[in-house]
């Protein structure tokens, strides 16, 4: 569980709504059934028309990593490696091939069978690096999801905020109710940027860093892959894997 997107919230949330409180407003009054329609409606209707389905079952299956990221395990991952060169140098590369089926991880159980077939270090490198591109790129089209909702969010806002208005101005010739309807109308301003700026972006980028994460664990794979492959001494990758945990 990320602690911080759960105090992140918390901290927003009650920065916004103590701020109102303190002013002398109440909850009671950013609480509107129509400008939650128009905003939440209207945000996610603009979404999914931009979006294409697979990208929006991604971005679905990818929120979660906003509050619970994968592991990302550098220095397990490098002790993995080292006991793979030290196989190497023992009994041979073919040892490894007892390696492959037992390792969880799809990225580096390919690097493992590629080693094994005897690739060149040049082609293992650039197969398991056109794999890494290809997937985070693939990774990445989720945070469209959130940008998209970070961009129509505040828009959709003020358009709310207009419709109230409209509203609002149908009903001049009653002043008792012209104060209660533009602050029932600016409701949805704050919806829409609260959904951007507070949920939407910040998330979004949360799990853009969780991408980021694996892809560095994957490159660390590639390098120590290709190591073994030149036969460099297990104390020499290993020092040098240390570099992706160190920087």
């Amino acid at each position: 569980m990320d602690i911080l997107t759960l105090a992140g919230l918390v901290i927003a949330f009650g920065g916004i709504i103590g701020g109102m409180i303190i002013e002398g407003g109440h909850i009671g009054s950013l609480i509107n059934g129509p400008a939650f329609v128009i905003v939440f409606g209207g945000t996610f209707g603009a979404v999914l028309i931009q979006l294409p389905m697979d990208v929006f079952k991604r971005a679905l299956g990818r929120t979660k990593w906003a509050f619970m990221p994968p592991t990302v395990a550098m220095q397990e991952t490098i002790e993995k490696i080292v006991g793979w060169s030290n196989i190497a140098r023992k009994e041979g590369l073919l040892k490894l091939e007892d390696h492959i089926q037992q390792e969880p991880d799809p990225f580096a159980s390919k690097a493992l069978q590629l080693l094994v077939d005897g690739k060149e270090p040049e082609e293992i490198r650039h197969i398991l690096e056109m794999d890494l591109t290809i997937h985070e790129e693939s990774e990445l089209q989720a945070i469209t999801f959130f940008d998209a909702l970070g961009g129509y969010a505040p828009t959709i806002g003020i358009i709310g905020a207009v419709l109230g208005l409209i509203h609002v101005m149908g009903n001049l010739a009653d002043p008792s109710k012209l104060g209660g309807g533009i602050a029932a109308a600016f409701v949805a301003t704050i919806y829409g940027l609260v959904l951007a700026n507070v949920f939407a972006l910040p998330m979004g980028n949360k799990i853009k860093a969780a991408i980021k994460r694996k892809g560095r664990l994957c490159e660390l794979i590639i390098e120590g892959v290709i190591a073994i492959a030149h036969g460099e001494n297990p104390r020499n990758i290993e020092s040098r894997l240390q570099g992706f945990i160190q920087h």
